[in-house]
């Protein structure tokens, strides 16, 4: 089978994407035309990208997208959301029919190669893991042999459970879903014995479940996922605008710069703190964007740690602890270049 898309040949052999051509059009010239940034978001997944009880969408990778609206037009909520499933994200992305894709997507070999694409950065460190219902007396992933584990059809987690479910020298079945919502119905109405997805993602689902409290999260983490934005091959200026907006949330976040003290750390005489501002330097039109493009992200939406205990932390129904995800000098793997 074979398809071609705007953004170039893009032909599918056995599931797998080939890109022979990436997107030449500039994209922040499009972006700018529409007004605009499209987003792809998750469908529904709390903490990350879901719709609150008005209507407006929520979660660490949506503030994300609003982040480079506001690096991009001074204005968070110059931004529309795609909601798509883990099926649909690469196409959507590859089609041109979303600008940027903030859809906890696991930054792999193949996708940041074959399929084409360009992962900014690791705005999430995750890992994949299991939750079984608490009736089971399951107290460890090693236990599972022959259980029957719902899970997304087109994400890593079906690679990842036959690796190590072939490691381990056991038996299972899969019952993969296209939308996570009907993982979680599935799951919920016990069609199957085990829920996998990354640890963030079982923490999240769990509360959409009849009675959270009678399923628990098993301590295996199986993999590796670090969860990024990501963007086309072929366009650097997007990719850079991307990468640094992300960059600049991380670095907001280390220097103590956040929302509430913005407007007072520009009359710090701190260099960095300077130059992250725009009071000093062009670093912005290095990108093709105003000098206070970092200042709009901090100010306007905040830096890394905001959105993070905005969104996960916790004071939120998940209660994520930040962990891996703390600033390296925090002993966390959160890490970013200096603006230099």
């Amino acid at each position: 089978m074979f398809r071609k898309v705007i953004s170039g040949a893009l032909v599918a052999l056995g599931g797998l994407w080939l890109v022979t051509s990436a997107a030449g059009a500039a994209t922040l010239d499009d972006v700018k035309s529409k007004g605009a940034i499209q987003c792809g978001v998750n469908q529904g997944l709390p903490g990350f990208a879901t719709t609150n009880d008005k209507g407006e969408w929520t979660g660490l990778d949506v503030d994300f997208c609003r982040a480079l609206a506001a690096a991009v037009f001074g204005d968070p909520a110059k931004v529309k959301f795609t909601p798509l499933s883990a099926k649909e994200r690469f196409v959507a992305l590859q089609s041109g029919e979303i600008d940027v894709l903030s859809r906890n997507t696991s930054w792999t070999m193949s996708r940041d190669t074959a399929q084409g694409m360009n992962f900014a950065g690791v705005i999430y460190y995750d890992g994949q893991g299991f939750m079984v219902r608490k009736s089971l007396g399951v107290t460890s992933a090693l236990q599972l042999d022959g259980a029957t584990i719902c899970t997304n059809t087109g994400t890593t987690t079906e690679l990842n459970v036959a690796d190590y479910f072939r490691a381990n020298k056991m038996k299972y079945e899969v019952v993969a879903f296209e939308k996570s919502d009907e993982v979680v119905q599935a799951y919920n109405s016990g069609r199957c014995d085990v829920y996998t997805t990354d640890s963030s993602g079982l923490y999240a689902q769990r509360l959409k479940l009849t009675n959270p409290d009678e399923h628990v999260v098993l301590p295996e983490i199986i993999s590796k996922e670090p969860l990024g934005p990501v963007v086309r091959h072929g366009d650097d200026q997007w990719f850079d605008i991307v990468k640094w907006t992300l960059f600049a949330l991380i670095n907001g976040e280390e220097m103590g710069i956040d929302s509430t003290n913005a407007d007072q750390m520009k009359e710090s005489q701190n260099p960095e703190i300077r130059r992250f501002l725009g009071v000093e330097g062009t670093f912005g039109e290095g990108m093709g964007l105003g000098n206070d493009w970092a200042y709009n992200i901090v100010r306007k939406v905040g830096n890394y740690g905001e959105l993070f205990e905005r969104n996960l932390g916790p004071k939120t129904k998940l209660g994520i602890a930040r962990g891996l995800n703390a600033l390296w000098s925090n002993d966390g793997l959160q890490y970013a270049p200096p603006i230099r």
